[in-house]
């Protein structure tokens, strides 16, 4: 490796001195790439053209070489004789290193074995490759490696780019569906004020010139929220999202969400746009509603809707009806060994039920809807059941994938809800700085319509949708471990 370095860097210092300094090169105007000309050949067949990209093999001897030439649509053979170009540009070409990049101009043909090539009359270095490729045989493997130096996995493995254009349509698809349905795009703040008090920790940064702590934002509910006060009335953020927390197959520490709000429905609407945009992204980026997912078929045109109690009662055979106080479900936890929250109510344990037997066996489709009032501080109180909200988070493969509410626009509700929140947190972490958002609250008492809220992962979607199992894979940067020489 290291002479392998030396040599690169003795070539180009070779080039300089010549007046050859390939990053002297500023533009390479090309006319075709790989794909069109494999497509089209027939028409372009004998025509002059100009792709450019990275050399990615080098074969031959004497008289006649032969390169594999990778651009942004695939690879193509470029067929180099020193009868065909000038002499000291075929023996320049003899000097490029696996990884240069370089613009060729020639003609378009097929060899005599078939295959479709550019037969170069002009080749031009545009940029020097001094550290060499992973061999291609073994080719870039190591797991850690690839995340750490993503631009040498998406040369050397060109199907981890597929994954990452397949999230693009995705992102323009589901674009698609909301603005079709009338939503506008809007952008709120990265860095708002103080900490919420909800149970996601933020990254704390400071503001100079204000000298005052900011916090990256772990949602953008609260400020799309204000808009639906101020009279914008479908509106969506696709939002990166922080939260100083673990980080596992599921989770990096920032994250792409969407997030959306609609006057007027409820939580039920909510789940009909869910199903809707669902299978609309999946036929139109995967050309069909069942797509294959980590070893299971999953069905997007099928979606099953249960109550928390029931599915509860389905999976564990535990009725939450039978607890009449929380000493009830608290003995009941015990007896099924399932964890106790830190603040043991009915509603708490209920939801740690549903931990504990459901979550799992919900591989296809499925919304969860009517969730304890205790674990949703930002939905509304179903009118006849007020320890319950009208809340749904739906789950695929044994994943939340999204999370739902008819929107709580009651202000004096909603201000003692984020006090309790607040004395809670503070009661189990007595030095954090966590407040409420009382301007959140002086926009709900200038009145909020009915609403329905939505919030989705994108990644997770993608995952999904490209059959990834960890959320690095469809993250182009995820989040690393400093290595010790990085420091």
């Amino acid at each position: 490796m290291v002479d392998q370095v030396r040599i690169r860097r003795e070539k180009l210092a070779q080039l300089q001195q010549e007046g050859q300094n390939p990053f002297a090169q500023t533009k390479f105007e090309f006319t075709s790439n790989s794909a069109e000309i494999k497509k089209n050949f027939e028409q372009m067949e004998g025509k002059e053209v100009s792709v450019s990209g990275r050399l990615m093999t080098k074969r031959g001897m004497g008289k006649v070489m032969f390169c594999d030439l990778q651009d942004a649509a695939g690879r193509i053979q470029i067929y180099l004789k020193i009868d065909e170009m000038d002499e000291a540009t075929f023996e320049r070409c003899r000097k490029l290193d696996i990884g240069d990049i370089v613009g060729v101009h020639g003609d378009v043909f097929r060899t005599q074995r078939g295959e479709i090539s550019v037969r170069a009359h002009e080749v031009v270095l545009l940029a020097k490759a001094l550290l060499p490729l992973p061999d291609k045989f073994h080719g870039l493997t190591n797991l850690e490696t690839r995340y750490r130096q993503r631009y040498v996995d998406l040369i050397v493995n060109p199907d981890v780019k597929d994954t990452f254009v397949k999230r693009s349509l995705i992102l323009r698809e589901l674009r698609s569906f909301l603005d079709g349905r009338g939503f506008l795009e809007v952008d709120t703040p990265i860095l708002t004020p103080f900490e919420i008090g909800a149970s996601a920790r933020p990254f704390y940064t400071h503001h100079n010139t204000l000298d005052m702590d900011m916090v990256l934002r772990i949602e953008t509910e609260l400020y799309l929220k204000r808009l639906i006060v101020g009279g914008m009335d479908r509106v969506y953020e696709v939002g990166r999202i922080f939260r100083n927390e673990g980080m596992d197959p599921k989770h990096n520490p920032e994250f792409t969400t969407i997030e959306l709000y609609q006057a007027y429905t409820d939580f039920h609407g909510m789940m009909d746009l869910v199903e809707d945009m669902m299978k609309q992204v999946a036929q139109n980026v995967c050309g069909s509603l069942v797509v294959p997912y980590q070893g299971h078929e999953i069905d997007l045109g099928h979606w099953e809707r249960l109550t928390m109690i029931d599915a509860v009662k389905k999976y564990s055979g535990v009725d939450f009806r039978d607890w009449k106080t929380d000493e009830d479900a608290i003995a009941s936890a015990k007896a099924h060994n399932v964890a106790l929250p830190e603040l043991p109510t009915k509603g708490a344990i209920l939801a740690e039920f549903f931990d504990a037997f459901v979550e799992e066996k919900l591989i296809q489709p499925t919304f969860i809807y009517d969730y304890p009032v205790e674990i949703s501080p930002l939905a509304k109180r179903k009118p006849d059941d007020p320890a319950f909200t009208e809340r749904f988070e739906y789950f695929i493969n044994a994943t939340e994938f999204g999370n739902a509410f008819s929107e709580l626009n009651d202000p004096i509700d909603q201000r003692g809800r984020f006090e309790r929140q607040v004395a809670e947190r503070k009661s189990i972490e007595p030095d954090c700085r966590a407040q409420v958002d009382y301007d959140f609250i002086n926009a709900l008492e200038y009145g909020m319509p009915p609403t329905g809220g939505l919030g989705f992962g994108i990644d997770r979607l993608v995952m999904l949708l490209t059959d990834s199992a960890s959320i690095r894979d469809v993250l182009l940067f995820p989040t690393m471990k400093s290595l010790p020489n990085d420091k």
